[in-house]
């Protein structure tokens, strides 16, 4: 294939007019160019798979047999049932919890949906399926979103050398062979994104990377996020007495409730880490019979947001916060009073936080009998 002298490098989050050099990244890979793209992990060669050159230079680059497939790597979770077709309940989980993410997923997918979408794009099964799997990975990265869903096909990255968590790392034979590169700073993540199996009720660790084990466990369990401001009085208050809630529907102690894949947590947009619960607060769900004197505040994060089935925020301003987060979690989160903001109690007296306490009491009852825990 013909190589650029010399590809250009955009600071993409620098530039005049993002929309515009965004929209021309697209129309690149569109037409067949291979770019430099930055995902949470590693910067990659993208390429459109359709394409009979952009697939010919990502080979090259990756110097690995034709027949062995690439990473696709999705704008949006729900793009992978284009390639998947219906899923069961746990996967649908697992893309759901995980993705956008640093994981990739690798999903077995029937004989007849592989004949239907590599007869639908016009390539071979085993540019896209490898033993009746395939690989596809959804980027949490705003950059490589905003190009990615303006492309007519799917796109697959590669990453030569193991990849590069900087521009400026980016080996010579890359430089040469691109197009363009979107230059947006280093790497949230320095390691490389965990790759995971899916089986039919489970999943196996086929490579380690940024989630362990451990982490992935928790990110699947059916999480309910509680936010307010400062995470030391509303939102902590409504996670113990949700705990207590859903403890007594489902008749078990409360610290059971992980056991079984339940987990309550709570989070401030604006919270310093580490700070005690208002001893009020603690006074007045000593009084219910809870105990808050263990809290200890936790800021709002990307990871926090993805991990919740389910967002509860005390005001509208706080839902704002997380949908602008994490926009595609919009659909997540709601105020737990659906008819106005909760009033934050800091600086009342015990009477205010008892009050207070009250209030979450019942609207948490009436939210957690909507069957947000299966």
């Amino acid at each position: 294939m013909d190589h650029p002298m010399q590809a250009q490098v955009l600071n993409i989050l620098d530039v005049p007019d993002y929309a515009q050099e965004v929209a021309r990244g697209a129309e690149l890979l569109n037409a067949g160019k291979l770019l430099v793209l930055p995902t949470e992990t590693v910067y990659g060669v993208a390429g459109l798979l359709t394409n009979s050159a952009a697939r010919a230079g990502l080979h090259e680059l990756r110097q690995t047999a034709p027949a062995k497939p690439f990473t696709i790597h999705l704008a949006r979770p729900a793009d992978a049932l284009a390639y998947l077709g219906p899923v069961n309940e746990f996967a649908a989980r697992v893309m759901r919890k995980l993705w956008p993410g640093p994981v990739g997923l690798v999903f077995e997918v029937p004989q007849p949906r592989r004949e239907e979408i590599a007869r639908q794009l016009g390539l071979e099964q085993t540019d896209l399926y490898e033993n009746g799997a395939i690989t596809l990975r959804c980027p949490d990265h705003p950059v490589f979103y905003d190009v990615a869903s303006r492309v007519n096909g799917p796109v697959a990255l590669t990453a030569p050398g193991g990849g590069s968590l900087r521009c400026a790392d980016l080996p010579s034979e890359v430089v040469a062979h691109v197009e363009m590169i979107l230059d947006a700073g280093e790497t949230r993540f320095s390691k490389p994104s965990t790759l995971l199996r899916v089986k039919q009720d489970s999943y196996q660790i086929v490579r380690a990377g940024v989630y362990d084990e451990r982490i992935i466990d928790r990110m699947l369990k059916t999480t309910i996020l509680f936010v307010c401001s400062g995470n030391t009085c509303r939102s902590p208050m409504a996670e113990a007495i949700a705990r207590e809630v859903l403890a007594k529907r489902l008749a078990m102690p409360a610290d059971e409730l992980e056991n079984k894949g339940i987990s309550v947590i709570s989070a401030g947009s604006y919270a310093v880490p580490g700070t005690k619960a208002a001893s009020q607060a603690v006074d007045a769900l000593k009084a219910m019979g809870m105990d808050l004197s263990a809290h200890r505040s936790q800021t709002l994060t990307v990871e926090l947001i993805h991990q919740a089935d389910v967002i509860y925020a005390m005001s509208r301003g706080h839902a704002r916060a997380v949908a602008a987060m994490v926009p595609a979690a919009a659909d997540r989160v709601s105020t737990l009073d659906p008819q106005r903001d909760i009033e934050d109690p800091i600086g009342g007296d015990l009477s205010l936080y008892t009050e207070v306490a009250n209030q979450l009491k019942t609207l948490i009852e009436q939210r957690l009998a909507e069957g947000v825990i299966p």
